[in-house]
């Protein structure tokens, strides 16, 4: 009966039938109503763990539901009061199994609970759960992952004899999130190289990784490799990577032969082919997708779509359609304005030397503003010159971001150059002390270029490059003095 329930309310009825006919005491027609309670969207997960408690003699398979319920849940460390338990019943048939753990680590990664997990990881090796079974191993990855312990991370996977797709993907995507997009290529090309065949997520992630890097040639390869594939061909997520690629590597032409020439496409891909015209300077190409998307695929754009028309706006100093379409997208296409597209069109009125009436429309907005709208008007002050505003802007981050030491830092750092641009000397030597008395360090500059197949990475203030000198060599010639053009 309780496999048919679609809320607590009857749920609640067949418990009480259960108490009266004396099945409460039977544990397999309990584990249904603890089943539905703790994972079901109806269910009520504390009233799980009060029918828990009243069980005389839980078996695994109860255990394993409370801790899937709370591994995900606002409290995952109570995973492991459960885990405990367990491994203290006197029921020899009581145990933790190949269930258990992965679930255990997904709590210690949501915590993110890393001692703990580490703890976790030694008794499943103790109990070799880790040497034959993937869904552990896939777990043991996940969790260090989510722990940016990249390395422990790593050495799992390497201690795997027959890795998979899977193990794959959360390796690639965790290295993609922590900025490692060299990284996480190089554990596609071991992957290929392993006989491992990608699924769609893989590509993407590949795809994605080529896009950070500006890797063409090897975005190019990957196209290649997946359209002898099959499902390449109608899958809308592979289709949109390669639309970004392109586009974020220079070709915008391949871009939009690969975006027309897609058999599906959703809003996603629409707002990555109009983020691929506004980056290369084609605002009309960008402005007609908004129609375009509606007569020929049948979909209204909505919050991304319209957000990359405005980037488009902006980078190409289209004031007046910028703010018609801000004005207009609720009562045209449905959608509300958001914080981004009041940042955007923020930055478009700043890029116009209008900083007045950028901080009139910041002032009209809606919902209190958030850092990125104060920023966008930051660095409007910064190209303009314009001191009190930027006072004014890194106030209001300030107080919208208490405590964010990242936004503190860009912000200190920013009033600290217009400061020196308006030769205010003083002021910025107080706020660069500022900087060094809180202990704030600026994200050092980076970048990627692809120069014969291979990737060549640039971060702000390193020297490891072994071709540095010849770069100076390089760049000693095209420096041109800026006194020189006075004597012409």
């Amino acid at each position: 009966m309780a496999e048919n329930c679609t809320n607590m309310g009857q749920l609640k009825t067949i418990h009480a039938i259960y108490i009266t006919l004396g099945l409460h005491r039977n544990t397999y027609a309990i584990s249904k109503l603890v089943d539905f309670c703790a994972l079901s969207n109806s269910g009520d997960l504390s009233y799980a763990s009060r029918i828990f408690a009243q069980v005389l003699t839980p078996n695994t398979f109860l255990y394993n539901t409370l801790i899937r319920a709370h591994s995900r849940g606002p409290q995952p460390k109570v995973t492991l009061n459960y885990f405990n338990q367990m491994l203290q019943t006197n029921n020899n048939n009581v145990a933790p199994d190949s269930f258990t753990f992965p679930f255990l680590l997904i709590a210690c990664a949501n915590g993110p609970l890393e001692v703990e997990g580490k703890q976790i990881h030694s008794w499943v090796i103790k109990n070799a759960f880790s040497v034959s079974n993937a869904h552990v191993q896939t777990a043991l990855i996940r969790f260090y992952m989510n722990c940016k312990a990249l390395d422990d991370a790593r050495k799992v996977f390497d201690e795997i004899t027959d890795i998979d797709v899977i193990q794959c993907n959360v390796l690639m995507s965790g290295h993609l999130q922590c900025g490692l997009a060299k990284d996480a290529l190089s554990i596609f090309q071991d992957m290929m190289g392993r006989g491992v065949s990608p699924d769609e997520y893989c590509v993407t992630t590949a795809l994605a990784a080529c896009a950070n890097l500006g890797a063409l040639e090897r975005g190019k390869w990957i196209h290649e490799h997946v359209t002898k594939i099959e499902w390449v061909e109608s899958d809308v997520f592979i289709g949109s990577a390669l639309v970004d690629m392109y586009s974020k590597c220079g070709c915008i032409q391949m871009a939009s032969e690969v975006f027309e020439s897609m058999p599906t496409r959703n809003k996603h891909s629409w707002a990555t082919m109009v983020r691929g015209f506004a980056v290369h300077g084609r605002p009309e190409l960008a402005l007609s997708c908004l129609e375009r998307m509606q007569v020929v695929d049948g979909l209204q754009p909505d919050g991304a779509v319209i957000l990359s028309v405005l980037v488009a706006c902006a980078h190409a100093g289209l004031q007046k359609e910028g703010q018609v379409l801000l004005d207009k997208m609720e009562s045209l296409y449905g959608v509300a304005p958001e914080h981004e597209h009041f940042s955007c069109v923020v930055d478009l009125l700043c890029r116009a030397g209008q900083l007045d009436d950028a901080l009139k429309l910041i002032r009209s907005m809606p919902v209190k503003p958030r850092a990125s709208v104060w920023g966008a008007l930051l660095s409007g002050c910064r190209n303009h010159n314009n001191v009190n505003l930027a006072e004014l802007s890194v106030k209001e981050i300030l107080l919208v971001e208490d405590g964010n030491e990242a936004e503190e830092n860009s912000a200190y750092v920013q009033l600290s150059n217009i400061y020196l641009a308006a030769r205010q000397c003083d002021d910025a030597r107080r706020i660069r002390r500022m900087i060094g008395d809180k202990g704030l360090r600026k994200t050092p500059g980076y970048s990627a270029i692809e120069i014969g197949g291979m990737v060549n990475e640039f971060v702000s203030g390193d020297v490891s490059h072994p071709c540095l000198a010849d770069i100076h060599e390089v760049l000693d010639l095209i420096y041109v003095d800026p006194d020189f053009s006075n004597l012409i």
